[in-house]
């Protein structure tokens, strides 16, 4: 499979480098009849953007174009492309530290790998920018996932340096989670979680931390075992967001630490239907959905430009230098990162979705 395509029934193709001339992808395999207006794909766009000063000083102004696959407002089937142009762009700061990679981004992998062609500019297609096309895509996975099996993603920030967002039930958390600039429903901690970003930028640093996604709605028995389980697919995809690091699903790592007894989620029947009940497997077994809420975590590195003055080399004179990134930069991702961990899973589910014939190729108008 190309390395840029993600999905095998709803395949998503991305393309463009953070100052290249665009980025964009193009989504192959959405069925026909879809209702999709421009502005349903702007609105999640625009989550994606930076809105205060705990975020990068980039003003993209991300303006979706459609440029193919939808007519009268809905998709024809053909492949959907779209874009967005790069407008606020500022490569000097990267012209300047071409040979002298930045510790912590790949930007010596990438020479070595691609022999001195990548393109260096504001880390080129290894940017985080290339996840506003994530975002495009994944806004018409989320159309699609609701219109056909009512399936609801909501994502928010769990955890900024070390402060940790307390349990709530999932309407609040959707309810609540964009009422602040770090995307946490839990006001105390998300303000105790903006006071560590600033102090972390005041002192030249930044600060990692988790996204929490819960999928609600999701009908028993999707993924597709062995090699494209649900969980297999939702981790590779999360993993092609730049700084993840980690993701668990349920318990995760925590039951490597308890019982089986405490590990397990026990059956009963309620309502004339089948369920369990409790949801430590996160809501898949054996590759499949088993019909509970699907609960994963992302964990988010903290980012690694930073102005600190950080050792490196040389590649030319192959001497040891010390290395001040400059330009333009977010001292936390994990805001940001919320809509995206959501479009990915949307992705993924609506591709899986497809492959396991929940979901129609032509949909009824």
């Amino acid at each position: 499979m190309p390395a840029n395509l993600l999905g095998e029934r709803f395949a998503v193709m991305s393309f463009g480098e953070s100052h290249g001339k665009c980025v964009g992808v193009v989504i192959d395999g959405c069925p026909a009849g879809l209702p999709i207006k421009l502005e349903d794909i702007q609105r999640e766009v625009d989550l994606r953007r930076p809105t205060s000063i705990i975020s990068t000083t980039r003003a993209e102004p991300d303006q979706v174009d459609i440029l193919s696959g939808v007519f009268n407002n809905r998709t024809t089937g053909a492949p959907i492309c779209l874009v967005i142009w790069n407008r606020d762009i500022d490569s000097k700061p990267y012209e300047e530290i071409k040979d002298t990679p930045r510790p912590g981004h790949a930007d010596y992998p990438a020479r070595v790998k691609y022999r001195g062609f990548e393109d260096y500019r504001g880390g080129g297609r290894f940017s985080a920018r290339v996840t506003a096309g994530f975002v495009m895509a994944g806004a018409v996975a989320k159309m699609l996932l609701r219109r056909c099996i009512g399936v609801r993603i909501v994502a928010y920030t769990k955890e900024i340096g070390g402060i940790r967002a307390s349990e709530m039930p999932l309407d609040e958390i959707e309810k609540r989670r964009y009422l602040n600039e770090v995307r946490c429903p839990d006001e105390e901690a998300a303000s105790h979680m903006k006071e560590k970003i600033l102090e972390a930028r005041k002192q030249e640093d930044s600060l990692g931390g988790v996204v929490e996604c819960i999928v609600d709605g999701l009908k028993t028995g999707i993924g597709e075992p062995i090699f494209s389980s649900l969980d297999s697919e939702i981790s590779k995809a999360i993993f092609s967001i730049p700084a993840v690091k980690g993701v668990e699903f349920g318990l995760g790592f925590q039951a490597a630490r308890v019982r089986g007894s405490e590990d397990n989620d026990e059956y009963a029947i309620k309502d004339g239907k089948i369920v369990a009940l409790t949801n430590r497997a996160g809501g898949v077994l054996g590759g499949l959905s088993t019909g509970m809420p699907l609960i994963f975590r992302a964990a988010f590195k903290p980012p690694s430009s930073i102005p600190k003055k950080q050792k490196t080399v040389d590649l030319k004179s192959m001497r040891e230098v010390e290395l001040v990134v400059k330009g333009r930069h977010d001292p936390c991702v994990v805001p940001r990162a919320v809509p995206i961990v959501e479009a990915v899973t949307a992705i993924v589910l609506a591709d899986l979705a497809l492959r396991g014939g929940y979901i129609p190729p032509i949909l009824d108008g």
